[in-house]
């Protein structure tokens, strides 16, 4: 395995620190630098972008991303025990690193970056979904970020990634795809992690469109597609029923079948629908 940096292997650090991963902040820490690095070259060219890092735990990412020659990183880490840990990478790479002690739901990391903005983090298991629905469904677009490249249970990679009719195909597939393109670059095992979990893993890139493929106001698409998704076995009158008084000529508008199931229709009829729901 070769050295990425000056600075002691993870293991080493993980010891030196005290760092045990803990299940409540669903932390589990990728610990080869090598992979951490392949990792951050899917995020592409680094030299002209700061990066956002949620959960970077001992540092491992983090130090991917420097030494891929990231302009500048912000991490934001909840875990107190981490902190010395990244202050010593922060000293080792001349000032491109920024750590902030916080929940990265409630820190605002935009006074402390300069776009181009990518995002990369290996997401705690607990909070994942809920930052990557926020960063999807910002009400303007484009959004502060160019591309988002994010490690998540395998499970939740092919949910981004679902195509319609399958098992996956879902709300987290209808707002990734709808504003962006989103495909698994990387699959790692669970022994590529201490402690191993008890599912693989995968990373998604997603990279922001200009403008999205349909129009849609997406508190309004959010809101439709999850209460579709959340009795996926229904018809859609049911499963929707109180978004509006009149909701089966919407979804004939929209050109929708009251009879149909949310997992056949596809993401220009959920914005058609999204945008009947919305009218007066």
């Amino acid at each position: 395995m070769t050295q990425i940096d000056s600075l002691p292997p993870l293991r080493a650090v993980i010891a030196n620190h005290g760092l045990s991963a803990r299940k409540s902040l669903g932390q589990n820490f990728l610990l080869d630098l090598n992979l951490t690095a392949k990792i951050a070259r899917h995020v592409g060219d680094l030299s002209k972008s700061d990066v956002l890092e949620i959960g970077p735990g001992p540092g491992g990412l983090t130090r991917g991303l420097l030494s891929e020659g990231a302009r500048r990183v912000l991490a934001i880490e909840k875990d107190s025990r981490c902190i010395p840990a990244l202050e010593e990478i922060a000293a080792a790479y001349d000032g491109r690193l920024t750590v902030i002690e916080g929940d990265a739901l409630e820190v605002d990391p935009l006074s402390h970056l300069s776009k181009p903005i990518q995002i990369a983090a290996n997401l705690p298991y607990n909070i994942g979904t809920e930052l990557l629905v926020r960063w999807l469904t910002p009400p303007e677009w484009p959004p502060f970020w160019d591309s988002l490249t994010l490690m998540f249970q395998r499970e939740v990679a092919e949910r981004i990634v679902a195509r319609p009719g399958s098992k996956a195909y879902g709300r987290l597939a209808l707002l990734a795809q709808w504003r962006s393109d989103a495909a698994i670059v990387l699959n790692l095992p669970p022994e590529a992690f201490t402690p191993p979990p008890k599912v693989s893993s995968a990373v998604v890139h997603i990279k922001a469109l200009e403008k999205p493929r349909f129009e849609a106001d997406a508190k309004t698409l959010e809101r439709v597609v999850a209460k579709a998704f959340n009795q996926r076995r229904k018809m859609l009158r049911a499963a929707l029923k109180g978004l509006a008084p009149d909701l089966e000529d919407r979804l004939l508008a929209a050109g929708i079948k009251p009879t149909d199931r949310a997992e056949v229709i596809g993401l220009e009829q959920f914005c058609a629908l999204a945008r009947a729901i919305k009218a007066p």
